[in-house]
């Protein structure tokens, strides 16, 4: 009986909070502004390396996709929390003078691939009258999901920290329903598990195209 009732209570709250939502929108509708809270999704390319001296200083090409929603608090300002997919890839460079290098590279190439479970929570800053244009800033927190390394020696296999953080600025276009977004993304994370052999630091820019509804 209790499960019962708290799952009656639980629906309640759901259904309230759904009919808040669309009362909401509706006024904001009608007031010329936009919807309070919307969602959707989007995917692009996620172009990305790792800074330090392991690492070749070139971009690599990778997918990112995700989950949003907006609060857009006032005429000017609002929310974006996200949960996105990313995926990272650099190329260790073939300088055998580094110390890691050195250590498990033996002076050849290889190739780091991380997946990670990406979390920003952006600043939406409108630009113009519009409200199409938005200035997006605010951090982000990177949880690793998997991290495959090849040809590694003496028995090294946890290169990388689990999680980092990051910066994110960038814009954000949103048309009736297709959103655009183009980011550049910068570590404050030494995601090396090495310390204190070497810094690894992540940049991207993440561009991306998605729905809005």
């Amino acid at each position: 009986m209790k499960n019962k009732t708290l799952f009656k209570f639980i629906t309640a709250v759901v259904f309230f909070l759904l009919i808040n939502c669309v009362i909401t929108n509706s006024i904001f509708a009608q007031a010329g502004n936009e919807s309070f809270f919307r969602i959707g999704a989007k995917a692009g390319v996620n172009i990305n390396k790792i800074s330090g001296k392991s690492y070749r200083d070139a971009f690599n090409y990778n997918f990112q996709a995700g989950l949003f929603a907006q609060f857009n608090i006032t005429k000017k300002i609002g929310l974006q929390p996200e949960v996105n997919f990313v995926q990272t890839q650099s190329e260790y460079t073939d300088d055998a003078n580094t110390i890691y290098d050195d250590l498990v590279g033996g002076g050849s190439q290889h190739t780091a691939k991380l997946d990670y479970l990406e979390i920003p929570l952006l600043l939406n800053i409108n630009i113009g009258p519009t409200k199409k244009v938005k200035l997006q800033l605010g951090p982000a927190y990177g949880g690793l999901l998997k991290q495959t390394t090849d040809s590694l020696k003496n028995g090294i296999n946890n290169l990388y920290k689990n999680g980092e953080w990051s910066a994110i600025g960038g814009l954000w276009i949103q048309l009736p329903f297709i959103n655009l977004s183009a980011r550049y993304k910068l570590g404050l994370t030494d995601v090396s598990n090495l310390n204190p052999v070497q810094t690894w630091k992540n940049q991207a820019i993440q561009v991306s195209v998605g729905v809005t509804f």
